[in-house]
C-alpha cells in the first residue's frame, strides 16, 4: 500500500518514525542525499527526468544521483536530469563471472560510501532490488506489487511501497512518478521537460549549416529501435520521406544509434528525396538540440521519440503491440499509429506473442496511413503557429 513504512529505520532524530504521509519541511530539509535507480533505457530516462524534478523541488538540500546505463552517464549528466551520474553496465558478454563480481563490488562499495538518506528503485529489477537492499540507505522506496513476482528466496528491499501507477495517470510516466505519492509529495511538475546545452545547440547549428538545412525546416526521422520488433520498415520509411519532400518541400534528417548504420543505408538506397544522414555520427547531448530544431519528429516508439516530445518537438509516433496510451509522446502536438488489433501475425517465425518487443505488428502499418498521419501533422503546426502569429 502506497506510504506503507516499516518503522522504526535508523536515521536522524529528526526523522525517526516520521508518517511519510505527513512529513514537513523541516523533516525533507533533513534529507541530504537521494539516489534513484534507472538502468533501462533512454526513454526510461527521459521519463524518470520528471520524478528528479519534483524530488528537487521537495528536497531542496539534497543532492540527486541517478544510477543509469553507463552508456548514458554523459546524458544524464550534461542534460541536468540528476546532480550526479553513476553509470552501471549491466551487459556480461566479454567478461568473466570474477570481473562481475569484481564490478559489482566496487560499485556497491562506491554508493555505500555516499551514505544516501534516500534510495528510489524505479528499474524494479531482480538486479536492481539486489543493489538497492546492499545499499542499505535508511528510508528505501520500492514498488509494491513489484513488476515482476519475487521468487521464494528473494527479500523485498524497500520499506516505503509505491503503487504500480500512481496519481491515477495509466502511462508509464505514472509508474516513474508513483514514488512521489508513496513519500507524501505532491505532483507539481508532470511532463519530461529537457533543454538542449549550450553545446549541443553549437553543434546542432554547425550540422544544419554543412546539411543546408534551417531551424524549424527540417523533418527528424528515426528508423530504429532497440528491439527488432519495434523497427517498421526502412523501405516504406523512404516512401514517406519521399512523399512528405513531395508534397510539403519538407527534407529529412536521419538520425540514430552507431548500430542503426544498416537501416540508415537501406533508406538512403532507395529514399529519392535528397537526404541528411548523423546517424552514429553526434552525441545524445547534440541531438537533443537537432531534435530541438527539427520541425517535426517521425519515427518507431523508442528513446529518440521520447527525448523529441521532452524538448517540445511535435511527434509522428509508430506503434505495434505498445499501447500508444501507455507509451506514447507527451505535452506535444502528436499523432500516434498503430496496426488493428488483435494483430494478424507477420512474422510468425520470429514472433513471440503478447511480448511488445518480440513481435513485428508495427509491419502492418501501411505507407499510406503514416504518410497521412505526417501531413496532418505537419499541417496542425503550420496552423497552429499561423494563430500565435495572429
Amino acid at each position: 500500500m502506497a506510504g506503507t513504512v516499516s518503522p522504526p529505520w535508523p536515521i536522524s532524530p529528526a526523522l525517526r518514525e516520521v508518517d511519510v504521509l505527513n512529513v514537513s519541511m523541516a523533516d525533507r530539509l533533513a534529507i541530504k542525499s537521494i539516489l534513484v535507480i534507472q538502468t533501462k533505457y533512454i526513454g526510461d530516462v527521459i521519463l524518470t527526468s520528471a520524478l528528479v524534478r519534483n524530488l528537487r523541488l521537495a528536497y531542496p538540500n539534497a543532492t540527486i544521483a541517478m544510477l543509469c546505463a553507463a552508456g548514458l552517464r554523459d546524458f544524464v549528466d550534461t542534460q541536468n536530469i540528476a546532480d550526479v551520474a553513476i553509470g552501471f553496465d549491466r551487459r556480461s558478454a566479454g567478461r568473466s563471472l570474477l570481473q562481475r563480481v569484481k564490478e559489482y563490488s566496487s560499485l556497491l562499495a562506491d554508493l555505500r560510501r555516499r551514505k544516501f538518506d534516500l534510495t528510489i528503485d524505479v528499474t524494479d529489477s531482480r538486479t536492481s532490488r539486489i543493489v538497492h537492499r546492499l545499499i542499505g540507505a535508511p528510508l528505501r522506496v520500492g514498488y509494491n506489487p513489484p513488476e515482476r513476482p519475487l521468487k521464494f528466496w528473494e527479500v523485498q528491499p524497500a520499506n516505503i511501497f509505491a503503487e504500480p501507477f500512481g496519481h491515477g495517470g495509466a502511462h508509464f510516466l505514472y509508474r516513474y512518478l508513483s514514488p512521489l505519492e508513496a513519500l507524501g509529495i505532491g505532483l507539481r511538475e508532470v511532463i519530461p521537460r529537457l533543454e538542449p546545452t549550450p553545446v549541443g545547440r553549437s553543434a546542432s547549428n554547425q550540422v544544419l549549416a554543412q546539411s543546408n538545412l534551417a531551424v524549424k525546416a527540417f523533418v527528424a526521422v528515426h528508423a530504429g529501435a532497440t528491439f527488432e520488433g519495434r523497427r517498421w520498415q526502412p523501405e516504406r520509411f523512404a516512401a514517406v520521406i519521399d512523399e512528405i519532400y513531395t508534397t510539403t518541400g519538407l527534407r529529412s534528417l536521419l538520425v540514430g544509434g552507431p548500430d542503426e548504420s544498416a537501416t540508415e543505408q537501406a533508406i538512403l538506397n532507395v529514399a529519392m528525396s535528397p537526404l541528411v544522414s548523423v546517424v552514429g555520427k553526434v552525441s545524445l547531448e547534440t541531438l537533443a538540440a537537432l531534435l530541438a530544431d527539427a520541425f517535426i519528429f517521425l519515427g518507431n516508439e523508442s528513446g529518440p521519440m521520447h527525448l523529441a516530445a521532452s524538448v517540445g518537438t511535435p511527434v509522428v509516433g509508430l506503434y505495434g503491440l505498445t499501447p500508444p496510451d501507455i507509451w506514447g509522446p507527451l505535452g506535444v502536438l502528436h499523432r500516434t499509429v498503430e496496426p488493428p488489433l488483435p494483430c494478424q501475425c507477420v512474422a510468425p517465425d520470429l514472433c513471440k506473442p503478447g511480448n511488445p518487443s518480440r513481435v513485428y505488428c508495427v509491419h502492418r502499418l501501411p505507407v499510406a496511413k503514416v504518410a497521412q498521419a505526417t501531413r496532418d501533422l505537419i499541417d496542425a503546426v503550420r496552423q497552429q503557429a499561423n494563430e500565435a502569429a495572429n
